[in-house]
């Protein structure tokens, strides 16, 4: 692995983790037209840790405010959120390892990701702010976290429409999608850490590994910053009609 590999793959995680054009979707799709794959797991977990940080980083006074006041309602929300993704996961695990094998499956589900995004904007007209978000609030943006397991799915896309669609104003929607996600992301590097103790580091690798893991980190605080921008200026269609680009263009790719 190269020092530009390393950069490509950490602006790659890091920009696809936040904005909604799903990351394993976007993953699939370079590893099957541009051949360009993580070498290995020690890889994955630094990309990931790079991406939990820009995010810890960015809302940082949130969860700060949230660790002063334990029994805030909307901190257990947060927890509860995370329980239909959870479940589904573990049911479900190896239906859905390999949908990962399937570009087609991606390139369906990227247009799927594009309707999704265009009405969450088009009908999400809400104006409930974090007060006055209840427990079947939590559970049905948690389902809707829990689609993203399927690669072509965008998580921050389907967790923010779904917020927009069941009443909640535009930066409830957002930091929630945002502040659920931390727990997952940091359940995800936590697992692969007990694979990363089996394989060791390689320490050949360590220019590319700290240059990836930052590069993930600083492109992912930056997307976390377009994202909120773009959906509070009423612009997350842009990322529909992004979604149905690509989407088309590698199905076409497969079918001829």
């Amino acid at each position: 692995m190269t020092i530009i590999d390393a950069i490509v793959l950490g602006v790659l995680q890091g920009v696809t983790e936040f904005l909604p054009v799903s990351s394993s979707g976007h993953l699939v799709i370079f590893g099957h037209f541009m051949k360009i794959s993580t070498p290995g797991v020690t890889f994955e977990v630094l990309l990931h840790f790079g991406t939990l940080i820009a995010v810890l980083i960015y809302f940082r006074k949130d969860i700060i405010n949230l660790l002063k006041h334990p029994k805030d309602k909307y901190l257990w929300l947060i927890f509860i959120g995370i329980i239909p993704a959870g479940v589904i996961g573990v049911l479900f695990e190896s239906a859905f390892e390999k949908l990962f094998d399937s570009v087609t499956i991606v390139a369906l589900m990227l247009l799927v990701t594009g309707l999704i995004l265009w009405v969450g904007e088009k009908l999400g007209n809400g104006s409930r702010g974090p007060n006055e978000m209840n427990i079947k609030d939590a559970l049905v943006i948690g389902f809707a976290q829990s689609l993203a397991i399927i690669p072509g799915i965008s998580r921050a896309g389907s967790t923010i429409s779904a917020g927009l669609l069941i009443g909640l104003n535009r930066d409830t929607a957002a930091r929630y999608s945002f502040l659920v996600v931390i727990p997952v992301i940091f359940g995800a590097t936590i697992l692969k850490v007990k694979d990363l103790m089996e394989v060791g580091l390689q320490t050949e690798y360590l220019a590319p590994y700290v240059i990836g893991t930052v590069v993930s980190g600083l492109s992912g605080y930056f997307a976390i910053a377009i994202l909120l921008k773009m959906l509070n200026t009423g612009k997350l269609r842009v990322f529909s009609y992004y979604c149905w680009a690509v989407g088309s263009i590698t199905l076409l790719s497969v079918i001829i």
